[in-house]
This record gives structure tokens, sequence and C-alpha cells, in this order.
């Protein structure tokens, strides 16, 4: 194209098949803002696209060429993330696909080729200027009040000068030679049209002194030889996009449709970042949150079905899902809102069953049961199910399961503090002797029939003169080990006749060896 004509992108909507890409860098863990686009792409080719009776596919591909930043295992790590969040791709690094390899750093060689033939064309130039001079020219710029890039300086040097420099072997970069004049609109099919006069867009590297292709290449040569069709990707890429479009027309290529999605924003507004909380996907499974909580709560941060319907499983985003009702405006990304989802997909979506096999990796890595015990085979997993039924309605999160299973599970409990064994208004004395004949009766009752043991139980307080809530609280405290638990008896169901009868002997124990260091009274 000349500088004078018109750079449009395209405003596909789909028509025959639809090619999505998630593109990540392996420079550490996936950002929910990531992770929500990849889930734009995944319920747009799986669900809306099959809706309308289309061939939909997901391909991941990994962005590695900036070697700086590459963090070595960071690849497998987001792929374990993302298939844990219940994504899945039709083509990728693992699994293969037509277009392979779907890793950029194995695919320089078309970078490359695809650089010298728009060097050809006149539509890109090798750049040879130093960091030195760029950096002035930046500060240059800077002072002046002018808007910071690059100042063409090589774009016209000599056929000669540059022989001359490739033959001495001077390092050089590729820059784009953006059009002067005219103007670029790019269609964007959740903002709308955008224009750009040419005059104020720079000349962006294509090629690093490396070797390496930077994204604006990379990812614009990938998305036309996989044969992408919708590229959604994050608002960071907008004041870019009028480049890409530039760069499409260079080569002659029909260009796909572009979606930037909204911002998510962190509470109080600005980037979003780990000072405000957890902000990788891995540190929400390392958390216990739900993945399907989790993409439940990020689609909402864009995308809206009604305007007030906020429970959405998986099946129904497959259903419902459609580009035309994503948002341009930002996301809020509040940890509260994200732990009253994960609080109700516990409490009342997922099966005691299913929970009591997502909890087990968590006390396991506190030594509480054997990782094994998820099997329903295990001889520890009846105890696990039975702890998770009692504590479904008060996990937020999975990771809480150590702290308030913790008492359920334990073959002994920590020493007790004898004060916390004397109830208010009750002597130490009258508390020792509730203790010891609490343990007479629990040889008289069967704890799988809880109404019996509480009538048994208060039997006892009349007999021994106290109020019923004064003895259980001595029997709550000498079986859980503290003051606040679940209702008494299912609790004691839980932790078992055995136990129950060996901690109530630990706690008359703990009181009559305090005799000696008289303990006051309960206030």
């Amino acid at each position: 194209m000349t500088d004078q004509q018109t750079a449009t992108s395209a405003t596909t909507e789909p028509s025959g098949g639809v090619r999505v890409r998630f593109a990540p860098s392996p420079t550490g863990a996936l950002h929910v803002g990531g992770v929500r686009t990849a889930l734009f792409d995944w319920l747009f080719a799986r669900g809306e696209a099959k809706r309308q009776g289309l061939d939909g596919a997901f391909v991941l591909r990994i962005e590695d060429t900036d070697r700086n930043r590459y963090v070595p295992g960071a690849v497998e790590s987001l792929v374990a993330s993302l298939r844990w969040f219940g994504l899945d791709w039709d083509e990728g690094p693992d699994v293969g696909g037509p277009f392979a390899p779907y890793t950029q750093s194995e695919r320089t060689d078309r970078y490359r080729a695809h650089a010298e033939s728009l060097i050809a064309g006149g539509h890109a130039y090798r750049c040879f200027c130093p960091p030195d001079r760029l950096e002035r020219v930046r500060a240059e710029r800077q002072a002046a009040g002018l808007p910071p890039g690059y100042d063409r300086h090589c774009r016209a040097l000599p056929a000669e000068d540059v022989a001359a420099n490739l033959a001495a072997g001077m390092p050089h970069v590729v820059r784009f030679a953006t059009p002067r004049q005219g103007e670029t609109i790019v269609h964007d099919l959740i903002r709308g049209e955008i224009t750009y006069q040419n005059a104020t867009l720079e000349d962006l590297v294509l090629l690093k002194s490396d070797g390496y292709p930077t994204y604006h290449l990379a990812n614009v040569v990938d998305d036309h030889l996989m044969a992408i069709t919708h590229i959604f990707r994050g608002p960071e890429w907008i004041p870019t996009a009028p480049v890409h479009v530039l760069l499409y027309q260079a080569f002659g290529w029909s260009m796909p449709a572009l979606l930037h999605v909204p911002l998510i924003l962190a509470p109080g507004g600005g980037k979003l970042s780990k000072r405000h909380g957890a902000t990788g996907l891995e540190e929400f499974q390392a958390q216990g949150y739900l993945p399907e909580a989790l993409m439940n709560y990020l689609v909402l941060l864009g995308w809206s079905y009604d305007g007030t319907t906020e429970i959405f499983s998986r099946a129904d985003l497959l259903e419902k899902f459609s580009i035309r009702r994503i948002s341009a405006s930002p996301g809020t990304f509040d940890h509260d809102k994200l732990r009253w989802f994960n609080q109700h997909y516990i409490n009342h979506i997922l099966s005691v069953d299913d929970l009591a096999a997502r909890v087990v990796p968590f006390l396991a890595d506190t030594g509480l049961v054997d990782a094994a015990a998820a099997a329903p085979s295990h001889p520890q997993h009846a105890q696990v199910r039975e702890a998770a039924a009692l504590l479904k309605d008060r996990l937020e999160t999975l990771a809480q399961a150590p702290d308030l299973m913790g008492f359920l599970l334990a073959d002994a409990l920590a020493p007790y503090d004898p004060l916390t064994l004397v109830p208010k208004k009750t002597e130490p004395a009258a508390a020792l002797r509730a203790l010891e004949a609490t343990l007479a009766a629990l040889d008289e009752v069967d704890l799988a029939d809880e109404a019996a043991t509480e009538a048994r139980l208060r039997g006892l307080a009349e007999e021994l003169g106290l109020k019923t809530g004064q003895l259980f609280m001595a029997i709550r405290v000498a079986v859980t080990g503290r003051t606040q638990s679940p209702p008494l008896f299912a609790t004691m169901h839980v932790v078992g006749a055995d136990r129950c009868r060996a901690r109530v002997a630990a706690a008359a124990d703990a009181l009559r060896r305090s005799v000696a260091t008289p303990v006051p009274a309960g206030d």
C-alpha cells in the first residue's frame, strides 16, 4: 500500500470455521488476566461457534521469543495450570497439530524469512543504531515534549552503507517502515472502529538483534500461517493494533477479527498486582480455590448474560457465552467476591464425595491423612468424608481443611491448657468430676446415635448439678481442643468412640495434674 491509502482491519464474524489461539509467554506465573482471555477464546470456539454449526478450534501457542525473561519450567507449569482450570486445546506443543511446531522459538526461521520479504518489498529496513544513540534520541524527544519513539535515522540509509555495515558484522534490528501519511482503521468486535493517523505511529522493531522476533512480527506471521480467524487479547495491545493492520496489508494477507477484551483492575483502580493478593493461577490453586468457581467468577469480569445471573456451570457457559455480550469496560477483581463464589460451590454444588476427594491433598500436605485417602477404598477415606460432610458449610477454600478438620482426623490433640477445660462459672473440681463422669458415660452410648448420646449427656449434667452448657463446653474442649466446633454430638460421632474416650481421659489427666497449681474457676 502507498502512504496515502487507508489500511483497514477485518470485521470478521463467524461464517465458516473458527480458529482462536492463546499465546502465553513462559516468563512466570499465568496471570488471571491471561487466563480470562484464554477462557473467552475457549468458550467462543467450544460454545458459540459450535452452537452456530461452525467448526471451532482452540490453539495453544507458546510465545517464548523473549529469551531474557524466559523461566525454565514455566511452559510445563502453565500447561498444567490451564488443564487444572478446565481448558483443553485442539492443537499445541503437547498435543501437536497440522501447524506444528507450536513453540515460537522453534519457528524463528519463518520469522526471519518473512522479515526479509518485508525488506525486499520496501516495507521494512535494517536499523544499526546502537543502544546509546537510541537512549539519547529518547531523552531528546522527551525533553522536547514529543512522544517517545525512534527518529527513523536508518530508514533512508543508502544501500551501499547497509551492505558495508552487514559486511562488517554490525549488530542491527529490523524495523517496520510504517507509512507516514494516511490513516489506519482498526475494527474491534468489542470496541468498534478506531482510527489512527499514520503519522503518529512508530517504526516498531520486528526482528531483534539476537535474531528473535518481537511480538509484532511473530504473532502476525503465526496467526496467518495457523489460519487464526479471531484474536482475543488484552487492551494493552490496542496502541500497536494499527501497526499490525499495516503488517497484514504489507504481507498482502487478510486479517483476523480483533477483540481487545476489557482490563481487569485492582480494587480501587489501577493494575492488578501481587500487593492486592493472589494474581497467578497456581496461587489460586494452592490456596484451595475450585477451578469451576474461579472460572465462573473470571468470566463475569467483562461478560454478562443478563446483568443479574451470577452462577454459571461450565455447561451453562458453553450454552450461553457470546462475544456480543463482552463489555469494553474494565472489571474489578474482588478477592472477597471470589471467596464467596468458592464457598457457594463448596457448600451448594460439590457433592460430599467430591469435596472429600478434593481436600485430601491439602490434608496430606500437613500429615493428617495419607495422599491416597481420596480413594473410597482407602481406610481413611470414610473419616475424611464424614469430616467433609460435617464442615462443608464452613469451608471457604480447600486450604482451610487442615485447620478446620484437623481435630477430627488427628490421632491426638495438642496438650490441653487446663484453663480452657473449666467452663464459665464452674469450679475446677466440678469440671474434673464432669470429665470423669463423661468418660464413664461414653461406655454406655453409641455415638452413631447422636440423639441418644445427647439425651444421656443431658441427663448426666442434671446428675452432676451442672447446666448442660457447662458440661457440654467441657466435653467440647476435651474432644476438639477448641471452644467452638460444629454441633457437638455430630462431632463426637466423626471423632469416634475410641478417640473420644482417649481425649476425655487425657483432658481429665491434665486437670488432675493441675491440682498442684490450682486452676481458677471459669469466669
